[in-house]
């Protein structure tokens, strides 16, 4: 069973869920190429990142373990010896990676693959100086990422990204149909041969948010200022309405150009008659706060916002979908599930027997694809970031029920506690009305911890 892994960074899961009203942001994303897999797949409502943010989240995906409890921004060589395409290439698969995620190439991801290509200039990542060309100000300082988390003599990461790409004028210039091209021409190149595994790595919607203008007009047709193509990390109340609103809009153009170019990769699957022997996955690491909790960014990195920031559900919460020969598309499953649950997963359902240096953390939910009643695997989901200590500007993890969102450290320090069913975007702090709640979540997080052999790692919530 051939395998293919479709991941898109920082796609919010409203982008295709629960989003009759565009969700806070009352913006719904055009996703059609991505609505019409959901009919041919099963999708997850309710799985939440592991490892926050990239990098980590990644790594609970190639390992089966979640990484944050120890680690933070790590090489993967060097959180977990466990790596999907060398367990799936020493079961005789011809292993692929394909991406535009500078992250990846930077953290040994490439490892272990038969094949690895990258396409290089997204973000920060300069591969080709122009210093005959002045580096233009794409956005003022006071609206973007710090220059102090910039690089190149302290220009912010939206100015660098426009010098580094100066030269688009077409959709086709643009990252995702750039990667979504490669992908095509290697299921071209080698779907006659099974199996294989094709792992493609989108880090679109992330910022910058430079789809072409005319589709951000599409979402803010009158908006005359400067285009906001990225976020502050900090203080939503930083931007005018109209900002806001625009910055809202980049993301979501952002956003519908990646479906529109995943979309061209599921065609050819479809062209190439891959469906009756392989899996395909489409998900993605975190979402993005674009206003929510007063926040534009997903996590702190503003020299002017003090605040703890949390996972919120804007951003904990993802989008999965898998298709596989032989199950009902069309279907959701509302159990919990996370990243290190999906490579036991693809092993179990494509028949692999594998034996990982290191035992899983994760769960397969294999039968989650074809029973009507499925077994939970896990009652509740962590998301959490990795927190040597709680100084200002730290991500704080959050404990999700199906009831309740537990956060033991909110923005000002206090803890909260939110009903999901009321309140899916956790804006309404009931801690003071249930403390007992609180204390049975709290003892919740700090039993995961122990039953991780992770105690270290709870010490900043333990009373």
């Amino acid at each position: 069973m051939n395998i293919i892994l479709l991941i898109s960074d920082t796609f919010r899961y409203d982008n295709l869920f629960d989003r009759a009203a565009g969700g806070p942001m009352g913006m719904p994303v055009r996703t059609p190429h991505l609505d019409a897999f959901a009919e041919r797949a099963v999708s997850f409502s309710r799985c939440y990142t592991g490892s926050f943010p990239t990098i980590p989240h990644r790594t609970d995906l190639t390992s089966g373990r979640f990484g944050w409890p120890w680690y933070g921004w790590q090489s993967r060589l060097n959180s977990s010896k466990n790596h999907a395409p060398e367990l799936l290439g020493g079961a005789g698969y011809a292993t692929q990676l394909l991406c535009d995620c500078p992250h990846l190439f930077r953290n040994d991801f490439d490892r272990g693959f038969h094949a690895a290509l990258a396409i290089r200039g997204q973000e920060s990542d300069l591969v080709f100086l122009r210093s005959n060309r002045p580096i233009p100000e794409v956005m003022p300082q006071t609206k973007t990422r710090s220059v102090e988390h910039g690089c190149y003599g302290r220009h912010n990461l939206a100015d660098l990204h426009r010098w580094t790409n100066p030269f688009w004028y077409r959709e086709d210039d643009r990252f995702p149909p750039r990667t979504a091209g490669l992908a095509v021409e290697w299921l071209e190149e080698n779907y006659e041969h099974h199996p294989f595994f094709l792992w493609v790595d989108w880090f679109d919607p992330h910022e910058p948010w430079d789809p072409p203008e005319y589709m951000v007009r599409r979402y803010d047709a009158d908006y005359d200022g400067t285009p906001m193509i990225h976020p502050n990390y900090g203080h939503a109340g930083d931007y005018t309405p109209e900002e806001l609103r625009n910055l809202r809009a980049h993301y979501c153009a952002e956003a519908e150009l990646v479906d529109r170019w995943v979309g061209r990769v599921i065609q050819k699957i479809d062209d190439v008659g891959l469906w009756d022997n392989s899996i395909v996955v489409f998900t993605t690491d975190h979402g993005m706060s674009i206003g929510e909790h007063e926040r534009t960014g997903k996590s702190n990195i503003n020299d002017t916002d003090e605040r703890y920031w949390p996972i919120y559900p804007e951003v904990a919460r993802l989008p999965l979908m898998i298709a596989a020969p032989g199950l009902t598309g069309g279907r959701e499953v509302d159990e919990f599930v996370q990243p290190p649950d999906i490579l036991p997963t693809l092993l179990e359902v494509a028949g692999v027997e594998a034996r990982p240096p290191e035992p899983f953390h994760g769960l397969s939910f294999g039968h989650m694809l074809t029973e009507a009643r499925p077994k939970p695997i896990r009652d509740f989901a962590i998301s959490g970031s990795h927190l040597p200590e709680m100084g200002d500007g730290a991500i704080p993890p959050v404990v999700y029920t199906k009831q309740w969102a537990y956060v033991p450290v909110g923005p000002e320090g206090g803890e909260q506690l939110f009903d999901l069913a009321a309140d899916p975007y956790c804006l309404t702090d009931l801690a003071a009305d249930h403390a007992d709640v609180c204390r049975d979540m709290r003892k919740t997080l700090l039993d995961w911890f122990d039953g991780l052999d992770a105690k270290a790692a709870g010490k900043s919530f333990r009373t």
